[in-house]
């Protein structure tokens, strides 16, 4: 019963949520009541069974406990039945906006990404309620204290009840104000599917294809933003290489021992489309050149066919544009597999000398791998050791400790 749970967590939270929001308003009542919607599926379908449509169960149930919580509220100002009256409104009629977008959850990003908002609270809400991530989780994905992430949620609930932000996707005229939002939601909520940042598995499916579907509407949407198509071909050319990078223990594959007969070509050749058609707008952006890197991946027929001199050459222009310390650290793979080992060696040691990866596993991993190919296993041990200490899913653990023991038998 707690894999149905959970499953259905991963499947129908974010719909549950939005459609709370939407009915009553009031973002913690409906993240709170979705909570003790999945709390009680927990113990009635142990004994009831799974019902035929768990979504629809678990928004029944929420939407029931926010009228109860909601009408006890007003039992202290109003007679009883004139709180029921007031409390237990009809669902509201579902209608296309200016958009012509039929979508939830679609709305809920809008929402998120107003631009009264700043960036980092408009992605860390929409994490949070869209893909139902713990605080400690999207912490992880910035990079920052858990307490930090808390009070910036808080914040961010705070502005858009007092604010009276709408929850609409908002009209055409408006849209590109909270272009760059959305984007950074989808490309987040993406990236926590497909390499998550805690737990038992590396890939989250359920994150990676609602990332991918709301990326779909987004295009529908506005067709004609390089960006919106830049993101989707993106995650269309990484999802096309999922079936390949955990093997049947559950454990990393890296890109170099993947199996490539497995990678879906069908999903690559789209998302290579899709790429085309967002350079043809002429306005290139860092969705663009991380889908161009996709690319020459996918156009590998061996590892060893790689176009690492073309792939770290795109890593310099994307740092040219975002100029973030997690580039720098792929530029660097990418510079030591196209000049050696030692240039990117270089490079990570820059790097971790900022302090600006402290604690972030990947840096040591990388610098153990660029050790381990200069056959250097006595140095390349103690970052691997450092890496399964910060490593936060059970997949990474796996390959490193794999790669730990390698390094030890060699010594």
């Amino acid at each position: 019963m707690t894999a149905a749970v959970a499953a259905a967590f991963r499947d129908e939270w974010a719909r549950v949520v939005a459609t709370l929001i939407r009915s009553t308003g009031d973002w913690d009542l409906a993240e709170e009541c979705a909570q003790e919607a999945f709390a009680i599926a927990f113990e009635r379908w142990a004994r009831d069974g799974v019902p035929r449509r768990p979504g629809a169960w678990l928004t029944s149930v929420a939407r029931n406990r926010a009228t109860d919580r909601r009408r006890r509220a007003a039992i202290g100002e109003v007679k009883s039945e004139e709180a029921a009256r007031m409390w237990h409104p009809p669902e509201p009629p579902f209608e296309p906006d200016d958009s012509g977008i039929c979508d939830d959850r679609l709305r809920l990003i809008f929402t998120c990404c107003h631009p009264a908002l700043s960036m980092e609270a408009q992605v860390a809400l929409t994490l949070r309620n869209l893909a139902g991530l713990t605080t400690p989780e999207i912490a992880r994905a910035f990079l920052v204290p858990e307490a930090t992430m808390a009070q910036r949620l808080v914040r961010a609930k705070r502005k858009i009840r007092h604010a009276g932000i709408p929850y609409r996707v908002p009209p055409a005229h408006t849209l590109m104000d909270r272009t760059a939002g959305v984007l950074a939601v989808l490309y987040l909520l993406y990236n926590e599917g497909y390499a998550a940042t805690s737990g038992s598995q590396l890939v989250r499916a359920n994150l990676t294809e609602e990332a991918i579907r709301l990326a779909r509407l987004l295009v529908q949407l506005m067709p004609d933003v390089p960006e919106a198509l830049g993101l989707l071909g993106l995650m269309l050319l990484q999802e096309s290489r999922r079936a390949a990078r955990v093997d049947a223990a559950g454990g990393l594959v890296s890109l170099e021992e993947q199996d490539r007969s497995l990678w879906d070509a069908a999903m690559a050749d789209e998302g290579i489309q899709v790429l085309d058609a967002a350079v043809r707008l002429g306005q290139a952006g860092p969705y663009q050149v991380q889908a161009a890197i996709a690319a020459c991946h996918a156009g590998a027929a061996r590892a060893a066919d790689t176009d690492w001199v073309e792939i770290a050459a795109l890593y310099g222009e994307l740092r040219r544009m975002v100029p973030t310390a997690v580039v720098e650290l792929n530029r660097a793979v990418a510079v030591g597999m196209a000049i050696g080992p030692e240039a990117g060696l270089h490079l990570v040691d820059e790097l971790d000398g900022s302090g600006r990866l402290a604690g972030y596993h990947l840096l040591h991993a990388t610098r153990a791998d660029l050790l381990r190919r200069l056959d250097r296993p006595a140095d390349a041990a103690p970052e691997y050791e450092l890496a399964l200490q910060l490593a936060g899913t059970d997949a990474e653990r796996r390959y490193l400790t794999r790669r730990l023991r390698e390094c030890r038998a060699a010594l």
